[in-house]
């Protein structure tokens, strides 16, 4: 059953780096999470700075304990002891060489969702870092644009919201309830259908379940 799946992804993941190019995205696979985190140090040169948004599959294939203990200029806004510390480290992310993401859907045809209560992870993909690098797991491949909004809405909204201190409808219905709640952490949509500067976002796909 494993294999069927992993030869199912592989065709799959094929199809997503051909409409990833098409958009002027650059798009990799990976079969495990060791072979994920081999990419992505080969993408990024020792001495380049680095920062991220809140991503569970980046942190899952290892990249951040590998940057955080190799040689590069790494803005850590995990290590932050208070919110003015945190705001000032994510302002200076938007000037970094990499920023270090997941998405939360991509299409078949390489168009990339994601939501976000803030709004530094969506704005640092859409304008800012010099080159965005999203880990991304075969379980956030949807049909199409529709699709992604309603994966984002209704699983990866309701599964993020168990992990803060919040109240949202969604943390106690497992559903999205198209709510206004000053907790809402669905405030800001980015579809990214198109990358104005070549090479600049850098998709691994990955053979497993990664992130919500």
């Amino acid at each position: 059953m494993e294999e069927m799946r992993t030869i199912r992804n592989e065709l799959l993941a094929d199809k997503v780096i051909k409409g990833l190019k098409s958009r002027h995205m650059t798009g990799y696979y990976a079969k495990t999470r060791e072979e994920a985190l081999e990419i992505a140090l080969k993408i990024i040169p020792e001495g380049a700075s680095i920062g991220w948004g809140g991503s569970v599959s980046v942190a899952a294939i290892g990249l951040k304990d590998a940057v955080i203990n190799g040689n590069y200029n790494v803005y850590n806004r995990d290590a932050c002891k208070t919110r003015e510390e945190k705001k000032e480290i994510e302002l200076k992310t938007f000037g970094c060489d990499y920023f270090l993401t997941s998405s939360n859907a991509v299409t078949e045809d390489g168009i990339l969702i994601n939501l976000d209560g803030n709004a530094n992870r969506v704005a640092a993909i859409a304008y800012g870092p010099e080159h965005v690098l999203m880990v991304v797991g075969m379980n956030k491949i949807v049909p199409d644009v529709d699709a992604g909004i309603y994966r984002v809405r209704n699983e990866a909204a309701p599964i993020n919201s168990q992990r803060f201190p919040i109240e949202t409808p969604c943390k106690h219905t497992g559903s999205c309830a198209n709510c206004k709640s000053p907790d809402s952490i669905c405030c800001q949509l980015l579809v990214t259908r198109l990358e104005r500067h070549p090479e600049r976002i850098h998709v691994i796909l990955v053979n497993d379940d990664l992130g919500f």
